[in-house]
Protein backbone atom coordinates (compact mmCIF):
# COMPACT_ATOMS: atom_id res chain seq x y z
CA UNK A 1 0.00 0.00 0.00
CA UNK A 2 2.79 2.50 0.97
CA UNK A 3 4.58 1.28 -2.59
CA UNK A 4 1.44 2.64 -4.47
CA UNK A 5 0.93 5.94 -2.61
CA UNK A 6 4.33 6.50 -3.16
CA UNK A 7 4.21 5.70 -7.10
CA UNK A 8 0.40 8.00 -7.17
CA UNK A 9 2.22 10.85 -5.19
CA UNK A 10 5.38 10.83 -7.85
CA UNK A 11 3.43 10.22 -10.58
CA UNK A 12 0.91 13.57 -9.47
CA UNK A 13 4.04 15.88 -8.76
CA UNK A 14 5.42 15.03 -12.35
CA UNK A 15 2.66 15.72 -13.63
CA UNK A 16 2.45 19.51 -11.75
CA UNK A 17 6.04 20.40 -12.62
CA UNK A 18 5.19 19.63 -16.29
CA UNK A 19 2.22 22.27 -16.51
CA UNK A 20 3.17 25.54 -18.02
CA UNK A 21 0.12 27.69 -17.35
CA UNK A 22 -3.99 27.78 -16.72
CA UNK A 23 -6.48 29.82 -17.91
CA UNK A 24 -9.56 30.43 -16.22
CA UNK A 25 -12.53 32.74 -16.76
CA UNK A 26 -13.37 35.57 -13.73
CA UNK A 27 -16.50 36.34 -14.20
CA UNK A 28 -16.67 39.06 -11.57
CA UNK A 29 -14.02 41.24 -13.32
CA UNK A 30 -15.18 40.10 -16.51
CA UNK A 31 -11.95 38.88 -17.71
CA UNK A 32 -9.45 35.59 -19.13
CA UNK A 33 -6.92 35.69 -16.29
CA UNK A 34 -3.70 33.05 -16.70
CA UNK A 35 -1.68 31.94 -14.05
CA UNK A 36 1.77 29.70 -13.85
CA UNK A 37 2.63 26.60 -12.34
CA UNK A 38 2.55 27.86 -8.98
CA UNK A 39 -0.89 29.19 -9.14
CA UNK A 40 0.54 33.31 -9.46
CA UNK A 41 -1.32 35.11 -11.80
CA UNK A 42 1.37 36.31 -14.81
CA UNK A 43 -1.55 38.71 -16.83
CA UNK A 44 -4.76 38.81 -18.04
CA UNK A 45 -7.15 39.58 -21.40
CA UNK A 46 -10.55 41.33 -21.83
CA UNK A 47 -12.90 41.99 -24.62
CA UNK A 48 -12.74 46.10 -25.47
CA UNK A 49 -15.96 46.42 -27.74
CA UNK A 50 -15.36 49.43 -28.27
CA UNK A 51 -12.02 48.59 -31.07
CA UNK A 52 -13.62 44.90 -31.43
CA UNK A 53 -10.58 43.61 -30.07
CA UNK A 54 -8.92 41.76 -26.78
CA UNK A 55 -6.14 42.98 -25.42
CA UNK A 56 -3.76 41.08 -22.63
CA UNK A 57 -2.21 42.72 -19.94
CA UNK A 58 0.24 41.27 -17.75
CA UNK A 59 -0.12 40.72 -14.03
CA UNK A 60 0.70 45.04 -13.23
CA UNK A 61 -2.17 45.83 -15.53
CA UNK A 62 0.10 47.25 -18.19
CA UNK A 63 -0.94 46.50 -21.99
CA UNK A 64 1.33 43.94 -23.53
CA UNK A 65 -0.45 43.21 -27.19
CA UNK A 66 -3.95 43.07 -28.22
CA UNK A 67 -5.98 40.51 -31.47
CA UNK A 68 -8.12 41.36 -33.64
CA UNK A 69 -10.06 39.62 -36.63
CA UNK A 70 -9.34 41.11 -40.01
CA UNK A 71 -12.41 40.54 -42.05
CA UNK A 72 -10.37 41.32 -45.30
CA UNK A 73 -7.55 38.65 -44.97
CA UNK A 74 -9.74 36.63 -43.15
CA UNK A 75 -7.29 36.36 -40.05
CA UNK A 76 -6.68 37.26 -36.51
CA UNK A 77 -3.97 40.03 -36.08
CA UNK A 78 -1.44 40.57 -33.40
CA UNK A 79 -0.03 43.80 -32.29
CA UNK A 80 2.38 45.22 -29.89
CA UNK A 81 0.96 47.87 -27.65
CA UNK A 82 1.91 50.37 -30.28
CA UNK A 83 -0.54 48.94 -32.86
CA UNK A 84 2.55 46.98 -34.94
CA UNK A 85 1.96 43.81 -36.12
CA UNK A 86 3.62 41.47 -34.37
CA UNK A 87 2.40 38.01 -35.54
CA UNK A 88 -0.82 37.03 -38.07
CA UNK A 89 -2.77 33.48 -36.94
CA UNK A 90 -5.08 32.16 -39.67
CA UNK A 91 -7.08 28.72 -40.54
CA UNK A 92 -5.73 26.41 -43.50
CA UNK A 93 -8.33 24.25 -44.45
CA UNK A 94 -6.18 21.86 -46.21
CA UNK A 95 -3.82 20.84 -43.47
CA UNK A 96 -6.82 20.65 -40.91
CA UNK A 97 -5.01 23.16 -38.70
CA UNK A 98 -4.37 27.29 -37.18
CA UNK A 99 -0.86 28.26 -38.34
CA UNK A 100 1.11 31.30 -36.89
CA UNK A 101 3.17 34.02 -39.10
CA UNK A 102 5.08 36.15 -38.02
CA UNK A 103 5.39 39.76 -39.33
CA UNK A 104 7.15 38.39 -42.62
CA UNK A 105 4.45 35.92 -43.30
CA UNK A 106 7.23 33.15 -42.13
CA UNK A 107 5.26 30.54 -40.24
CA UNK A 108 6.31 29.61 -36.43
CA UNK A 109 4.03 27.36 -35.13
CA UNK A 110 0.93 25.70 -35.87
CA UNK A 111 -1.99 23.89 -33.83
CA UNK A 112 -4.18 21.38 -34.56
CA UNK A 113 -6.97 19.14 -33.46
CA UNK A 114 -6.13 15.40 -31.76
CA UNK A 115 -9.07 13.92 -31.30
CA UNK A 116 -7.96 10.57 -29.43
CA UNK A 117 -7.03 13.34 -26.50
CA UNK A 118 -9.71 15.99 -26.98
CA UNK A 119 -7.06 18.79 -26.80
CA UNK A 120 -5.06 20.96 -29.06
CA UNK A 121 -1.51 20.00 -29.58
CA UNK A 122 1.08 22.93 -30.84
CA UNK A 123 3.65 22.29 -32.88
CA UNK A 124 6.85 24.36 -34.29
CA UNK A 125 7.67 25.44 -37.70
CA UNK A 126 9.46 21.81 -38.51
CA UNK A 127 6.66 19.60 -37.09
CA UNK A 128 8.18 19.11 -33.67
CA UNK A 129 5.29 18.82 -30.89
CA UNK A 130 6.21 21.83 -28.39
CA UNK A 131 3.13 21.84 -26.27
CA UNK A 132 -0.64 20.74 -26.20
CA UNK A 133 -4.07 23.17 -24.95
CA UNK A 134 -6.54 20.58 -23.05
CA UNK A 135 -9.31 21.64 -21.01
CA UNK A 136 -9.52 20.54 -17.25
CA UNK A 137 -13.52 19.83 -16.89
CA UNK A 138 -13.05 19.33 -13.38
CA UNK A 139 -11.45 22.84 -12.54
CA UNK A 140 -13.26 24.67 -15.51
CA UNK A 141 -10.06 26.27 -17.23
CA UNK A 142 -7.59 25.58 -19.92
CA UNK A 143 -4.23 23.80 -19.28
CA UNK A 144 -1.28 24.35 -21.39
CA UNK A 145 1.82 21.78 -21.23
CA UNK A 146 5.24 22.66 -22.48
CA UNK A 147 7.17 19.92 -23.84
Amino acid sequence: MKRFLFILFSISSLSLYAQSYTQKRNDLFNRTEYYDSNGRMIGYSKTNDLYSREEFYNSHGNLQYTEKWNDIYDRTEVRDRYGNIKATRSYNEIYDREETKDSYGNMNSYTKWNDIYDRYDKYDSYGNKVGSYEYNDIYERWEYDDY
